[in-house]
Order: structure tokens, then C-alpha cells, then sequence
């Protein structure tokens, strides 16, 4: 007879802790518990997060899956979906297919008919978005830009027109040139932060320009996990014809100061002309 598992078959995709080990969720330790077999981007990371929470590995089978292994080990695991296991993927922070190896794992087994299931939990994406203080309404999550200076500079042109908060995860030795060279492509004056450490005893976030916060990391180094958020630009493009739908809408719910404030705020648009705008919709001018 096989192990009685109390989950059904098929994958589930377990986020784990970025830092604070208490971040597991309840149903994150209750698959854990659970599943037939325990795969994850680091097997060593896994086993001292379920020990630290008391969760017994039982004899059941760990496997690596991460980028180095994934074409030889996806057979295995989908092989075990066929048997009719339950099979529990865990990156080894954060949440899986987040900057994390899952995609084609989870892309071959829906193409094979096995049912997925996520068990969401900690993301160092979101964490940054939550204290960095900037624009959440529409984001963008551009994970590791290029090493490569020249590769970089293009992929943050690329970005530079998008109408949304960016979020990058970068390496701290790389951070001060990733920076500057944010600053130069971006805009100096472009607001941003840099979090570092989320959930972690040292935990920090920086909020400042673009421009200042290259150069104070440039003389002055940080280790650690890094996460950078680069509010929106200010756009000069923004046609009358669009403050003017956004403050019809804003002005149902809010004073004239509020929905000038908040239009501003989304569109990138002088607030002092979104203000006027404002008053001549309050006093059905045109």
C-alpha cells in the first residue's frame, strides 16, 4: 500500500518565506504536510524551513528541481503527477515562477492534464511595493535586468515609456551601477526606492530620487536581498481628452483638491493644470 496523502494529486506550487521563517502560511505547512513528494529550487532549504516548523519528511522523496537540472528532472515529476502523486514545488524564497525556474514545469504539466494549484504566500515583489510608498494602482515586475552595461541601458529604455511603477530585483554588487545608469535612462529625478533585507532582522528601505540614491549607493556598498522600485515618469504627453475622463470619474467621489491630487498622481501630470482642469469641470465650464 502506498502513503495516504490528504491531498489530491497534482502540482501545488508552495510560496515560502523571503527572510522571517513565520511567514509560511497555514495551508503552505499543510501541503508540506501532506504531499506525496517534495520538490524544490534548494532541498536543503526546504528541509530546514519544514524542521523549524516541526514537519516530519516522513520518507518521502525530495527532489531538486532548479535551473540546472530542469529538462532531466521535469520527466520525474511529471512521471509522478501520472502515478496519481501529489507533488509540492517550493523555490526556495518567495513565491514559485516569480524570478524562479517553475514556468516549464508548470506549463508541461497543465499541457499533460494535471490539475495546478497555487498555496500563495510571501514575494519580495509585492513586500517592496507595500512599504516603498510609490504608485501600487498599475506595476510592472522587470525581475533581473541585463549584467551587461550596454544590454541594461536598452532594457531600461525599453521600460522608460511604460505608465506603471517598475520593480526589479538586483544583486547588491551590481545595485550602484544598476542605479546610475537607471538615473541616466529613467531620469534623475525619477522617484524610487531601494529595499533591502525584507522580513530579515536588518531590513531597510531608501526613498529618494533615482539620481541620489546612485550616488549614495555608490559610496556606500549593502549586502543582502535587494528589491528597487522606480515610481512612473512624468508623462508630457497626456492629452487634456484623458485628465478630463480620469476627473469625471475622480470627481463622483471626490472633492475638486482630491481628484486633482489623485489624477495628478496617476497621469504624471502637472498638478497645477489637472487643479484647474478641475475647477472649470466643477463649475460646468468647458
Amino acid at each position: 500500500m502506498g502513503r495516504e496523502s490528504g491531498l489530491a494529486p497534482g502540482l501545488y506550487l508552495v510560496a515560502t518565506p523571503i527572510g522571517n521563517a513565520r511567514d509560511i502560511t497555514l495551508r503552505a505547512l499543510d501541503v508540506l504536510r501532506d504531499a506525496d513528494v517534495l520538490a524544490a529550487e534548494d532541498t536543503r532549504s526546504l528541509r530546514r524551513l519544514m524542521e523549524i516548523h516541526g514537519l516530519a519528511p516522513g520518507g518521502r522523496t525530495f527532489l531538486a528541481y532548479h535551473d540546472h537540472n530542469g529538462a532531466k528532472m521535469r520527466p520525474r515529476l511529471l512521471a509522478e503527477l501520472a502515478a496519481g502523486r501529489s507533488v509540492a514545488y517550493a523555490s526556495e524564497a518567495g513565491t514559485p515562477l516569480v524570478a524562479d525556474p517553475g514556468y516549464q514545469l508548470v506549463r508541461e504539466a497543465v499541457a499533460a492534464g494535471h490539475a495546478v494549484t497555487a498555496a500563495p504566500g510571501p514575494s519580495a515583489a509585492l513586500a517592496a511595493l507595500t512599504v516603498a510608498s510609490l504608485p501600487t494602482d498599475r506595476f510592472l515586475f522587470a525581475g533581473f535586468l541585463p549584467p551587461a552595461a550596454a544590454q541594461r541601458r536598452r532594457s531600461l529604455g525599453e521600460l522608460a515609456p511604460v505608465p506603471a511603477t517598475l520593480v526589479f530585483y538586483e544583486s547588491p554588487r551590481r545595485l550602484a551601477a544598476m542605479l546610475a545608469d537607471a538615473a541616466a535612462t529613467l531620469g534623475h529625478d525619477r522617484p524610487a526606492a531601494v529595499c533591502r533585507e525584507l522580513t530579515k532582522r536588518f531590513e531597510e528601505c531608501r526613498r529618494a530620487p533615482l539620481g541620489e540614491l546612485a550616488e549614495t549607493m555608490a559610496a556606500t556598498p549593502v549586502k543582502g536581498e535587494v528589491v528597487v522600485v522606480v515610481g512612473r515618469g512624468r508623462s508630457e504627453t497626456v492629452s487634456d481628452s484623458v485628465l478630463d475622463e480620469k476627473l469625471e470619474a475622480a470627481l463622483g467621489t471626490m472633492s475638486v483638491r482630491d481628484a486633482a491630487d489623485t489624477v495628478a498622481r496617476e497621469t504624471g501630470a502637472q498638478r497645477r493644470h489637472v487643479y484647474q482642469m478641475a475647477l472649470r469641470k466643477e463649475r460646468g465650464e468647458r
